[in-house]
């Protein structure tokens, strides 16, 4: 069977569709038209998501972003180490206490997915700013607990100006819990 590929100006996120022509339709349509292509993809194994692809992933998330007052879109895109990506977006509240940014979302969607602390392997952050975005000490301390201090942070901006890090790196001596919950600080140093 011959698979007829979408043209290039259907798609919105122009430098997936070479090597995923199937992910921007619905999932019934895929399983549908694509289950070949999808199969030999799987067996043959994908190439692991790199950095250029996960910060694509973070700038299409970006685009959703809900902030009517600030009018300051931010996107995030979380890699785990089975090959998963979840995004996110910051979504604003006229209560600003109440606002949630894309770092947050990203890491509340994968755990709402059934992703637990140390399953992430990289995030990325992309905001339209002078120099490589710098997330808030929320998302940093969110970072630290969910991704482990290892956790892999790629922070840009619009103008492709990257800086990567590590979550530990962003937030040195963060504040931890012991495991067994009894609600006192670890002794761990970062």
């Amino acid at each position: 069977m011959t698979v007829r590929r979408h043209r290039k100006r259907q798609c919105p996120h122009r430098g997936h569709c070479r090597f995923r022509p199937w992910q921007h339709y619905p999932a019934a349509y895929r399983r549908q038209r694509y289950a070949d292509l999808i199969q030999s993809t799987t067996d043959q194994g994908e190439r692991p998501m790199n950095r250029y692809q996960l910060l694509d992933e973070a700038k299409a998330a970006r685009l959703k972003a809900y902030a009517p007052y600030s009018r300051f879109l931010v996107g995030a895109a979380v890699l785990t180490h089975d090959g998963r990506v979840f995004h996110g977006c910051n979504i604003e509240n006229a209560v600003y206490g109440l606002c949630l940014c894309a770092e947050r979302s990203a890491l509340a969607a994968a755990v709402a997915a059934g992703c637990r602390p140390g399953d992430f392997a990289t995030i990325a952050v992309v905001a339209d700013t002078d120099g490589p975005v710098a997330p808030c000490g929320a998302c940093r301390q969110v970072m630290i607990e969910l991704g482990t201090p290892s956790l892999e942070v790629v922070l840009t901006n619009l103008r492709g100006e990257t800086d990567v890090t590590t979550a530990g790196a962003l937030l040195p001596g963060a504040f931890h819990l012991d495991p067994n919950g009894s609600g006192e600080q670890d002794d761990v140093v970062i």
